[in-house]
């Protein structure tokens, strides 16, 4: 029988392949000239959505990633709750989409980059203690990673 230790080990290996599947949506959304954040929405170890920042493409402020993918995994799974959903984000959720968290009530949150401006699980302030829905999170899975993807996309939009 594994022990604890055993268990975090097959939890990280399975959110770092989860956390690909968010970066590799970053990444669709830097090629569009969209600020790079992607989100996947997992249940029972299976993706139900995926999607990227569509901000500047559809010229509405509410198209990021995790607002797009919560409500696509709410369609398919045919419910808004979401509890027994992981959502995988490569930047920490922002304030609307902290929001969104708590209304779809998802199970548990994963993300890459913290962000000190804007994010709304930590960074910033901590959304979740401001009403009565907690939601279990974990930030930095990736991080370098993330952080890397959304410093060259800015680094390139001052150069412009």
């Amino acid at each position: 029988m594994p022990d604890s230790t055993d268990k975090m080990k097959n939890r990280f290996v399975i959110e770092q392949k989860f956390m690909r599947l968010a970066v590799d949506e970053a990444e669709k959304a830097y090629a569009l000239g969209e600020v790079p954040v992607g989100a996947v929405v997992v249940k029972d170890d299976e993706v139900v959505a995926a999607a990227h920042n569509l901000v500047e493409k559809m010229q509405d402020a509410t198209m990021h990633a995790e607002m797009i993918a919560l409500k696509k995994a709410s369609k398919v799974l045919g419910t808004r709750r979401l509890n027994d959903c992981v959502l995988y984000v490569s930047l920490e959720p922002c304030a609307m989409c902290m929001g969104a968290i708590i209304g779809f009530r998802v199970g548990a949150l994963c993300f890459g980059a913290f962000d000190p401006e804007a994010g709304c699980a930590v960074s910033r302030c901590e959304l979740t203690t401001l009403v009565d829905r907690q939601t279990d999170f974990i930030g930095g899975v990736m991080e370098d990673e993330c952080v890397k993807l959304l410093n060259r996309f800015f680094s390139e939009l001052r150069n412009k």
